[in-house]
């Protein structure tokens, strides 16, 4: 399984999701998006055009980690990875 996680290593939700994934044997692509200015930008586009956050905006929560798979379906559950 290949998935693209977008996170932080600040934050200890995509730490844990991390760990998992690599505990899966899973092929990760890590977009941390408070080390990298570009990153984050291509986060906040996601973020405010997407469904998937509909809830979270204009909430305090950041919405991480976002799990992206291999056919571009996003969800915040590490449980629909896993599964």
């Amino acid at each position: 399984m290949k998935v693209t996680v977008i996170g932080s290593h600040l934050c200890p939700d995509t730490l844990y999701a991390l760990g998992k994934l690599s505990g899966a044997g899973a092929e990760v692509d890590f977009r941390d998006i408070l080390s990298c200015h570009a990153e984050l930008q291509n986060y906040l586009q996601i973020r405010e055009g997407s469904p998937l956050y509909q809830e979270i905006r204009g909430t305090k929560r950041l919405g991480i980690p976002c799990f992206v798979r291999e056919d571009g379906t996003m969800t915040l559950n590490l449980d629909d990875i896993l599964a």
